[in-house]
């Protein structure tokens, strides 16, 4: 081939090459719309008005949510200080970022995924109804069964001769002698009485026979009424003449716990002398305080445990419960009877008494599901899909690790009982402050909202706008006048010491600025 063959050739080629090209650009043309259908997957035929009516109402459902489904940020589950406006991945642990909407952070919804679940030991738990048993504690003290209190005392007036028992907490029994003493009263009473028997002595026929009879049983009747038993008045008759010494024994078996009397002291008619009592049985009286007093009834179960007998319990019933409060202490009491044979329980001891009452079928939860927020009761509701969600609820009554769901919850409800101060933490910093204020920030009626970033700001009409100040309102009398404006302040909940005016991003972390209160501008 020769040289001037070689750029004839390469010209032919290109022309050829153009001419496919146009080719193909002319066909593209001619079928563009089957194309396009083949390309997306339609028959290319125009759509029909039930497609386009279907099409509109989509729209239109999109439209409705679009507020609660636009996306606010997007944050990594395994570390929630990350928040992103776009998808990505997390610059800390390289994770897909989860998109989190405006309506999630609103409600404060919390994204912990499985892998993070299990570091935190979060662990959920059913909503059920069941039966609820409370229970309770109060302070008790043992002490004497009032029922077996005897007292010694004397009916004549007289001296202590001899001192039998003198000594405080000393055990008798009964008939057992407890003093001597001379009383002239009494020695006087038995020589009346030793008189009116020998004077009852005489013959059968003698016509004074029945009133001697008659002073004899009034003498002897009059002993008895001054403390002699029948043995003592017999044994004054056999004898034949008054004792100076009298014998006074004790009525009752017991303990002495009271003692007023020393040997050679002078008594009265009257006076108590000894009180005994029984320990075979005693009383643990319980203070409770006024909020429980309600649950409180005769026959009520009760445990009653001491330190003096560790790991061993009574097991008993409420015996009465008394109609005062102590005035002081603004508490109740309530009597529980034990018996004591072995004498182990001795008054003055201190007593830890468990009172049960059944309450019924009841909604509950267990206790450590819910979370303290000052006048608020928390629990977190898991959505599924790792996403935990804070529900105010009304508790009640708190028995056996469990509380009384008043309102917010229904059974079946899934509640985290596990980690839920993390997850609260979490919330926390994520969602709005109307969970966690102590009262709700009301804003002052003069100002009004800024609006949303993501909303446009409403049009204004010039009949909206107002006039325009004229020039002598701007002098110091209008400036004086002129009262104070309230702004939103935005910190940041890891950097409290950022303050803007307005919202944005944190400069040292990045994180969405929140609303914190209004600051009063002049």
């Amino acid at each position: 081939m020769t040289d001037t063959s070689r750029p004839r050739a390469r010209s032919t080629s290109l022309l050829v090459t153009l001419a496919l090209l146009a080719s193909l650009i002319a066909l593209g043309v001619e079928f563009r719309a089957q194309l396009g259908a083949w390309f997306g997957g339609s028959d290319g035929a125009a759509p029909s008005p039930a497609a386009r009516a279907a099409s509109s109402a989509a729209a239109g459902a999109h439209s409705a949510h679009g507020a609660h489904d636009e996306i606010a940020y997007y944050t990594c589950s395994m570390h929630p200080s990350v928040r992103q406006p776009a998808p990505g991945k997390c610059p800390i642990c390289g994770m897909e970022l989860s998109p989190v909407t405006k309506q999630q952070q609103s409600e404060g919804v919390v994204l912990i995924d499985e892998r993070r679940r299990q570091l935190i030991g979060v662990r959920t738990s059913a909503v059920t109804v069941g039966p609820l048993r409370g229970s309770f504690k109060a302070v008790g003290q043992v002490t004497y069964d009032e029922s077996t209190f005897t007292d010694v005392n004397l009916k004549v007036r007289g001296w202590i001769t001899k001192l039998f028992v003198n000594e405080t907490g000393q055990r008798v029994s009964r008939g057992q002698a407890l003093f001597a003493m001379y009383s002239p009263e009494l020695y006087g009473a038995e020589q009346d009485f030793l008189l009116a028997t020998r004077g009852h002595d005489g013959k059968p026929g003698d016509a004074g026979a029945p009133r001697t009879q008659s002073f004899a049983g009034a003498a002897r009747t009059r002993l008895k009424l001054l403390g002699l038993s029948d043995a003592q008045i017999d044994a004054v008759s056999a004898k034949g003449e008054p004792q100076e010494s009298t014998t006074v024994s004790s009525p009752a078996s017991g303990f002495v716990i009271e003692k007023n009397v020393v040997e050679g002291a002078s008594v009265d008619a009257g006076m108590r002398l000894f009180r005994i009592a029984a320990l075979n049985k005693v009383w643990v009286e319980a203070d409770v305080y006024e909020a429980d007093l309600a649950r409180v009834h005769r026959g009520q179960p009760a445990k009653v445990t001491l330190d003096y007998l560790p790991g061993h319990s009574y097991e008993a019933k409420v015996s009465y419960v008394y109609p005062y409060l102590a005035a002081g202490a603004r508490t109740g009491r309530v009597r529980i009877e034990l018996i004591n044979d072995k004498l182990e329980l001795r008054p003055g001891m201190y007593a830890t008494v468990e009172l049960s009452s059944e309450l019924g079928s009841r909604l509950q939860v267990p206790a450590s599901a819910v979370v303290y927020t000052g006048p608020r009761r928390l629990v977190f509701v898991d959505l599924g899909e790792g996403r935990f969600r804070p529900q105010e609820v009304r508790v009640g009554s708190e028995a056996a690790g469990s509380y009384e769901i008043l309102e917010g919850l229904k059974a079946g409800d899934q509640v985290a009982t596990s980690g839920v101060f993390l997850i609260a933490a979490e919330a926390r910093i994520s969602t709005e402050a109307k969970y966690w204020d102590s009262e709700p920030m009301a804003m002052p009626a003069s100002v009004a909202p800024l609006p949303s970033s993501s909303a446009p700001p409403p049009p204004q009409t010039p009949a909206a706008r107002p006039p325009a100040p004229r020039a002598a309102a701007r002098g110091p009398a209008a400036s004086a006048t002129q009262k104070p404006v309230a702004e939103d302040v935005y910190s940041c909940p890891m950097h409290p010491e950022v303050k803007r005016n307005a919202p944005g991003q944190c400069p040292i972390c990045g994180m969405n600025l929140q609303k914190i209160s209004g600051a009063t501008q002049p």
